[in-house]
């Protein structure tokens, strides 16, 4: 086949991709396909853009109306995976009535919450669509090119898109070492699956591709940028990858290789050992000279936010009151530490628990543990959607990353779309072992 004979094929597969598209307005079938490409187009932009993932949800809105069966969706409402986060948000709203902070920050401090809500129309939808993976695999590949660009800007930082005032950390070409680091270690981890189910099936040159894909983001966070909440995250991501998938002595064997290799990774590192080291300096610093440091400001946060959770145990002090607490506790020089102001205690509880109380806590905890109990099972999808909820719920003891806008959104897609296609395969295989019964 001639060059101009791959063109012209070229071209006309775009052109039926875009015909079908368009067809949409009169095929059922064409509209769930563009709900799907939407969603696949905000998991390609989600590690690179903010405004880009806000306008593409808008869009998937759209494109769902046009899809949804109301008495369906609404019948699916009732299960606890769809109502623990609509409570949540609607505690939230009611939490703005007997909050003291001003309308403005009472509002604010909701929006993050709102994002929750988009859970259940993700369900409903990745539930009857069969291309649930397409997003995955986008999320994948978006992120692997992420790699590439924090390679070159690892090279030369003036390659970086970060705007100009904005901390320059090292390998980040767009947004930080935090958001990055998350999606690294979760496509690290959740790659192991397929891996360990193709060296079981003898596809070992597949397998082999997809090793090189996830050693890719381990050695760019080791030699390149990581977060300490990475470091704390990903250990436990892979003890319960290992546990649930591997034999004993596998086991013994692997853990014995990770510590030579992390070993001889923080040996070889100076990054890495930069970030460890971080973790005693900070201590240190606060300890001694209660200068504001990472470690230290978070302890400070957590202290004065069980003394708030303390004073109003069960409803919280509304929502919006977090940053109005921290200014009337704040003492001594602005300089120091326990001077310092914020409205987010760095804890997903702690925030929670401030302005809603127990009820709160409650109630994200139930629906951490409805999500989680919802992905026990066999299959690539519910080995996604379990390690999204574990990084989120261990994450969060250090970043209120539920309510943070890019890892909130990894939760809200991750778990939205691979929860869809879990109740999908149950509801499958329960027709399929119906029928089979005489």
């Amino acid at each position: 086949m001639t060059a101009a004979d791959r063109l012209r094929n070229t071209m006309s597969s775009l052109g039926s991709m875009v015909s079908s598209i368009l067809s949409a307005r009169h095929d059922p079938a064409a509209r769930i396909r563009n709900v799907d490409l939407i969603a696949v187009l905000v998991a390609v932009l989600l590690p690179w853009s903010t405004s880009g993932v806000s306008i593409g949800m808008v869009l998937w809105f759209a494109a769902l109306a046009t899809t949804l069966e109301l008495r369906p969706f609404l019948h699916s409402l009732k299960r606890p995976i769809c109502l623990l986060p609509i409570a949540l948000v609607a505690l939230a709203v009611m939490g703005t009535l007997w909050s003291d902070a001003p309308w403005n920050a009472r509002t604010y401090a909701l929006s993050p919450a709102t994002k929750l809500l988009v859970l259940p129309f993700l369900l409903y939808h990745f539930e009857r669509s069969t291309r649930g993976m397409w997003v995955f695999i986008a999320f994948l590949a978006s992120c692997t090119l992420l790699t590439v660009a924090s390679w070159i800007v690892a090279i030369d930082p003036s390659l970086t898109l970060k705007v100009p005032g904005e901390p320059m950390d090292r390998g980040i070409f767009v947004k930080n070492y935090i958001d990055q680091s998350q999606e690294f270690v979760l496509c690290a981890v959740v790659l192991a699956f397929p891996i360990i189910t193709l060296l079981r099936e003898g596809k070992v040159r597949h397998a082999l591709l997809l090793t090189l894909v996830a050693a890719n983001f381990v050695v760019n966070m080791v030699f390149v940028v990581v977060s300490r909440t990475a470091l704390v995250t990903l250990p436990v991501m892979l003890a319960v990858f290992a546990m649930a998938h591997l034999k004993w002595r596998t086991n013994v064997a692997l853990f014995v290789a990770a510590v030579i290799f992390g070993t001889l990774a923080w040996t070889v590192s100076p990054q890495l050992q930069a970030t460890t080291d971080k973790f005693a300096r900070d201590y240190r610093i606060y300890k001694e000279f209660n200068q504001p440091t990472s470690i230290g400001l978070r302890l400070e946060f957590w202290e004065k936010s069980l003394r708030f959770f303390a004073e109003a145990p069960v409803i919280g002090h509304g929502t919006g009151s977090t940053r109005g607490l921290f200014e009337a506790a704040a003492t001594g020089p602005a300089v120091l530490a326990q001077a310092q102001v914020i409205g987010n205690p760095h804890n997903q509880t702690l925030n929670v628990a401030i302005q809603w109380g127990t009820i709160g806590v409650v109630i994200l905890y139930a629906m951490w543990l409805s999500h989680f109990s919802l992905f026990r099972g066999e299959g690539l999808a519910a080995w996604i959607g379990l390690m999204v909820v574990l990084q989120n719920m261990f994450s969060s003891l250090f970043n209120s990353h539920l309510f943070d806008f890019h890892e909130g959104w990894m939760y809200v897609l991750g778990v939205g779309i691979a929860g869809g296609m879990v109740l999908r395969a149950r509801s499958e295989a329960a027709e399929s072992s119906g029928t089979a019964r005489p």
